[in-house]
């Protein structure tokens, strides 16, 4: 079996490396490779994954749908061309080539169905929970609403028409209430939860977690993408309580791709000073009885510890709410988190999410949170809901097993 994964951004990488990675344990002769749409795709190498056809990063970085200037910026810098390559070495491959994986929104599923093979498709960027949840109707809040309630799903009539034809052999959601709601339009969906749930475990935050100093732990997530990232950890320090009383610990998650020193800096310009780090692996700094501190290896235990977070990230966030806890989002300058992508991340989240007006309102919607019992089970409850349970990459990769071989 000859297996092609077509991937369009650094998140679906991470998603499709972990099902691959479940699949190949499942199948160790299965020759596999990656086509990573959007960027050099680095973590399939690492994660020792043949990758094929052209790859190049453009200046937009994938994020198209929220502002079409970046879309002029990637065709000058060549996104026509990119695009028009990645096609014909989809179609060559598909010569000698036995199934594709689909792992993002439609772009891939289009390349999947292109190659004329039999494929599956793990659909990470939609869901009815941007127009609907299990109580029913959200109020219209925009034209996009509006026609998915006219068509009953958040997928388009193209995008459907893909999942429903003959050599697509699964289709995996990223939530139960999608699948269900695609079931009922002839798509072959299945429900097995979320794979953006797999991978965080961390043993470490046992042992770190009683060297921590006392008071609130808040995970700080300013996102991957530079400039915007360092853009957005300006509003997030902002947020940070500046009553020199207050105790907390804030746990910064800084991309390693990113220059830690900027964010440093962004702390030093703001009267913190550097101190030494209570846990390995981590840059302390401290004002008053308030902590910072900064890893770029750390996200995973860095979430275990934190009691909610303050996030302008997109996965991440998810998976802080994926795990019961509340984020509190500031709405930025982008291109991807603009204050139209936090209000639809608050429509695809829930309760879990609190969209704050401005970085200081920050303090007085933790302390709101702290003192509603009920509100804090709601969002541990919600999480669950929405983002499933961890292992849905193995299940996935037992479904594409079954369903593949009997197509080959």
């Amino acid at each position: 079996m000859r297996l092609l994964c077509l991937s369009n951004g650094h998140g679906e990488d991470q998603i499709a490396i972990r099902i691959l990675t479940e699949l190949r344990q499942l199948e160790p002769d299965w020759a596999i490779a990656a086509l990573p749409l959007v960027g050099e795709g680095h973590a399939f190498a690492a994660a020792q994954i043949a990758r094929i056809g052209p790859r190049q990063v453009l200046p937009s970085g994938g994020f198209l749908n929220q502002d079409w200037r970046q879309l002029l910026r990637d065709l000058a810098g060549g996104l026509t061309g990119l695009t028009f390559g990645q096609w014909q070495a989809v179609r060559q491959w598909s010569e000698s080539g036995s199934a594709v994986l689909a792992v993002g929104d439609i772009v891939p599923l289009l390349f999947a169905w292109a190659s004329d093979r039999p494929f599956a498709f793990v659909a990470t960027a939609k869901s009815d929970y941007y127009w609907r949840d299990e109580q029913g109707l959200l109020p219209i809040s925009n034209p996009t609403m509006l026609w998915s309630r006219w068509q009953r799903s958040y997928f388009d009539p193209w995008d459907r028409w893909l999942m429903k034809h003959p050599r697509c052999r699964a289709v995996f959601p990223r939530d139960r209430l999608t699948a269900e709601g695609l079931q009922q339009l002839g798509v072959p969906a299945i429900a097995v939860g979320n794979p953006m749930m797999d991978g965080l475990e961390a043993p470490e935050a046992a042992a770190w977690s009683p060297l921590l100093p006392t008071g609130s732990r808040w995970l700080l997530l300013p996102g991957s993408r530079p400039p915007e990232a360092q853009r957005n950890w300006s509003q997030i320090i902002d947020a940070l309580p500046v009553d020199p009383d207050r105790a907390f610990v804030a746990l910064a998650a800084i991309a390693p791709s990113l220059p830690l020193a900027e964010f440093t800096q962004g702390l030093s310009d703001r009267g913190w000073q550097p101190a030494a780090s209570p846990i390995p692996e981590a840059i302390a700094f401290q004002k008053g009885a308030g902590w910072c501190l900064l890893g770029q290896r750390n996200f995973a235990p860095f979430l275990q510890l934190a009691e909610g977070a303050i996030g302008m990230a997109d996965t991440a966030t998810e998976q802080c709410v994926g795990l019961g806890k509340p984020a509190f989002t500031i709405a930025g300058q982008g291109p991807q988190f603009t204050r139209g992508f936090a209000e639809a991340q608050t429509r695809l989240l829930g309760q879990s999410v609190q969209l704050l007006s401005q970085p200081s309102d920050f303090l007085t919607a933790w302390e709101a949170y702290q003192a509603d019992l009920a509100m804090q089970e709601a969002t541990a409850t919600n999480g669950r809901l929405r983002l499933g349970e961890a292992g849905a990459a193995a299940r996935i990769a037992e479904v594409l097993r079954s369903q593949l071989l009997e197509s080959a």
